[in-house]
C-alpha cells in the first residue's frame, strides 16, 4: 500500500468523505453510551466551587474590616464572638471548549480494547458536555459549533459533528477567548512540538486548559511477538520486525518517555494533564476530568515561555 502522500487528489477526497461518514454513523451509539457515563457521575458533579455572586451557598467565613455589612450573617455571627459572612458559589455561565481528535491515529483498536481511541474520545466529549451543560456552562467545539447555553447541548454537539467536514491534526484555538476552558482529548501522536505549538499561545492568553491522553493498552504493553508488521495510519509508511518481541523493552521506554515529555510540557503551560487507557471505565476518566474542571480560577496564571 502506497503512502497516503502519493494518493491522488480524489482519492483523498473519497477517503475524507468516507472518514465522515464513518464518524457519523458512530455518533448515535456515542452519545447514549456518554449520557449513561455522565448518569454515574452527575451526582457527585457541584459545579465550579468558587465565591461569587449566585443563589446556592458555600460556606461560612470570617468577616474581613472593609467588606459591606450587608454581607454579614447576624444569625451565624450570634453563635459566636465572631462576624461571619455567608458566601455564595459563583453561578454565571462559564464558557467551556470541547475537542475530540479525528486523526486517523484514533481508529486504532487492539484485542486488548473493548473500543478504538475515537469511540472513547467522542464518549468522554459528549458525556463532559451533558454533564456541564446541566451545571448552567456554555458549551463549544472550535471549528464545528459557537458556545451555546442550553440543556441539550450534548445532543447538539453531536449534531454538529456528524455534519462537520473531517479534521485533522490540533484544533486552531485563535477563537477561544480569554478566560475560557478548552478539554483537548486525543492520543497525542502528533510529530515534534504541535502540542506545544498549539497550545503554548492559548495558554500565555489566559485560557485554561486540560489534555486527556487516550491510549490503547497494546500501546503501553507492546504485546506483539515474532514476524509482525506495522504501519503508520497517518503515512502508510510501514515496519516490519522478524522478532517483535525484541523490541518491545526499548519500546516501552520510549513509550514512557514519551508520555512523561507530553506531561511535563503540559503542566509548565499551567495545564492540567491526564491518561486514560480505553480499557478502563470511561467513568473513571469524566470524574478525573471533574476534579480539574470542578476548580477553575478567574485569574490568567503566569506561563513560562
Amino acid at each position: 500500500m502506497a503512502p497516503i502522500g502519493h494518493l491522488t487528489q480524489p482519492t483523498l477526497r473519497l477517503d475524507a468523505l468516507a472518514r465522515a461518514r464513518q464518524r457519523a454513523a458512530l455518533l448515535p451509539d456515542c452519545l447514549a453510551e456518554a449520557r449513561r457515563v455522565a448518569n454515574t457521575v452527575i451526582a457527585g458533579w457541584h459545579g465550579r466551587r468558587k465565591r461569587g455572586t449566585g443563589e446556592t451557598f458555600w460556606q461560612f467565613r470570617p468577616y474581613v474590616d472593609g467588606e459591606s455589612l450587608s454581607s454579614i450573617d447576624w444569625r451565624r455571627s450570634a453563635r459566636d464572638d465572631h462576624l461571619y459572612v455567608r458566601d455564595r458559589e459563583w453561578e454565571a455561565a462559564h464558557t467551556i471548549w470541547l475537542w475530540a481528535d479525528q486523526s486517523p491515529s484514533m481508529l486504532y483498536q487492539s484485542d486488548a480494547a473493548p473500543v478504538a481511541k475515537e469511540s472513547r474520545a467522542l464518549v468522554l466529549m459528549l458525556a463532559l458536555a451533558e454533564v456541564l451543560s446541566r451545571s448552567g456552562e456554555r458549551i463549544g467545539c472550535p471549528g464545528v459549533m459557537d458556545p451555546v447555553a442550553s440543556r441539550n447541548a450534548a445532543e447538539r454537539l453531536a449534531l454538529a459533528l456528524s455534519h462537520a467536514p473531517a479534521q485533522t491534526g490540533l484544533p486552531d484555538l485563535g477563537q477561544v477567548g480569554r478566560m475560557s476552558d478548552i478539554v483537548l482529548i486525543s492520543d497525542f501522536l502528533d510529530p515534534g512540538d504541535a502540542l506545544d505549538r498549539c497550545i503554548g499561545p492559548a495558554a500565555k492568553r489566559g485560557i485554561r486548559g486540560h489534555a486527556i491522553e487516550v491510549s490503547d493498552p497494546a500501546e503501553e504493553s507492546f504485546p506483539y511477538a515474532g514476524r509482525t508488521e506495522f504501519r503508520d495510519p497517518e503515512t502508510g509508511a510501514k515496519l516490519v520486525a522478524g522478532r517483535a518481541e525484541t523490541i518491545g523493552a526499548d519500546y516501552r521506554r520510549a513509550w514512557l518517555a514519551r508520555r512523561e515529555t507530553l506531561a511535563e510540557g503540559v503542566r509548565r503551560l499551567g495545564w492540567t494533564y491526564l491518561a486514560h487507557s480505553t480499557d478502563r471505565l470511561a467513568s473513571e476518566a469524566l470524574a478525573s476530568a471533574h476534579v480539574h474542571l470542578s476548580g477553575i480560577p478567574t485569574a490568567p496564571r503566569k506561563v513560562s515561555a
